[in-house]
């Protein structure tokens, strides 16, 4: 359920209703919308949500108190209807502009990594990627460089302004990942991995969590809501295609998953072509597809000769491949950037259905 406190309502009314929230043992989570705050409970309520519905409403400075159907509570629309957004250096994600993260899939060495990063820079990207850390299906497959490939791209960083984003595989690694990257990835294979969700929702960093490839949404946005209960609520959701029964592509890109999260959550969602095809000439296309659904941000493989990279060789592009992406996604972004959150939700998720005082 979510408290909505009254526009008048003063530090001492909001705080009186964390108090009684955590003396029934459960847990407050506020924000300001609009010119109310409004504060979330979250824990094991059972039968006794009626009777505590009725004592949050008498509190003073309460205007109402609403059930939440969903059961991703913090992540979900019905307790913040405005999008969130999400800044990182001079890239903005979830405000309507479009977010382009590109990048080699492994960093495999200083010169591939500054080549890549300062061609996908002039094309047009926000956010440079990376990898890093590469959990691979094989044992005998390259790894990737490690602590080295983080410290290039921290200074990929400096030669370009562009934020980074690497993924993370284990709580080990969190601290030593943020100490250089400015957004955390949390790849398909650990997006249940709970342990790890709970150590990035501990750190001031964003997240971007890839969807698990036999997730279903409501799985998915279940993981969201470990890293948001865990205290950090710059979470990206990414759609990298999920696995079915077709063998033609390496995934199944869900594209109906994109307004379908803008429809249940407030966090932006970006789609990842490359993995959820595995093959060069289907990535453009795919990124304008998921442009075309209102997705904020499209993530792609780069790298300088893709044949010889030492991963995913197949689906990386071209520098001229990413350019000529760029160019077709442009107007195609102008044409739907309209297409975020619900106009239902975003105008009558609160105080719906709730137990009011007056």
């Amino acid at each position: 359920m979510f408290v909505v406190m009254a526009s008048n309502a003063g530090e001492a009314e909001v705080n009186g209703v964390k108090s009684h929230i955590l003396a029934e043992g459960l847990t407050p989570f506020d924000h300001r919308s609009g010119d109310h705050v409004v504060i979330a409970v979250v824990g094991e309520v059972g039968d006794q949500k009626a009777r505590l519905m009725s004592q949050l409403a008498a509190l003073a400075g309460v205007e109402s108190v609403t059930p939440i159907s969903r059961p991703f509570k913090l992540s979900s629309r019905e307790f913040h209807p405005q999008d969130t957004v999400i800044r990182v250096l001079d890239a903005v994600i979830g405000d309507g502009s479009l977010t382009i993260m590109a990048g080699p899939c492994s960093v495999e060495s200083r010169e591939q990594l500054f080549e890549t990063a300062d061609a996908v820079r002039a094309a047009g990207a926000t956010i440079l990627r990376g990898g890093a850390f590469k959990p691979r299906t094989s044992p005998y497959s390259f790894q990737g460089l490690g602590v080295e490939a983080l410290r290039y791209l921290a200074e990929a960083r400096e030669r370009t302004g562009l934020p980074v984003i690497t993924e993370v595989m284990e709580p080990s690694q969190v601290d030593i990942v943020q100490e250089y990257a400015d957004i955390l990835q949390i790849g398909t294979r650990n997006m249940q991995n709970y342990s790890l969700l709970t150590a990035v929702g501990r750190v001031q960093r964003p997240v971007m969590l890839k969807r698990g490839y036999g997730a279903t949404i409501e799985e998915w946005l279940m993981a969201a809501e470990y890293i948001v209960s865990s205290g950090n609520p710059n979470v990206i959701l990414c759609e990298r295609g999920i696995r079915t029964f077709e063998t033609y592509t390496r995934n199944t890109l869900d594209i109906a998953a994109v307004p379908l999260l803008h429809h249940l959550t407030h966090l932006p969602v970006i789609v990842d072509p490359s993995h959820a095809t595995g093959k060069r000439w289907l990535v453009k296309p795919l990124a304008l597809a998921g442009v075309a659904v209102g997705a904020d941000g499209i993530m792609v493989e780069v790298h300088p000769h893709p044949e010889e990279a030492l991963s995913d060789a197949e689906q990386q592009l071209t520098f001229e491949g990413f350019a000529s992406m760029m160019t077709a996604l442009r107007p195609i972004h102008e044409h739907v950037r309209h297409l975020h959150g619900d106009p239902v939700l975003s105008t009558a998720a609160l105080g719906v259905g709730g137990t009011s005082k007056h």
